[in-house]
């Protein structure tokens, strides 16, 4: 196999980049903030996040504008 087509880091097959997704649902943890979850469906992202048992989530566009939250 051509090593034009092997990450050099480990050895595995190049991948194309995924598209964007339009939702993200973040995390803001003591470490700081992570994806968790992303989607293209609204009404279901809103159901992932209602189903949250711990506040710290949000959700944000593709842009990055906040749209709903997760308090205590």
């Amino acid at each position: 196999m051509s090593r034009a087509f092997v990450k050099e880091d480990g050895g595995e097959r190049w991948m194309p980049p995924s598209a964007p997704t339009r939702y993200r649902l973040l995390w803001q943890g003591p470490g700081g903030t992570e994806t968790v979850y992303q989607t293209d469906d609204l009404l279901g992202a809103l159901r992932w996040l209602a189903g949250r048992d711990r506040p710290g989530f949000e959700l944000r566009d593709q842009d990055g504008t906040l749209l709903a939250t997760l308090a205590a």
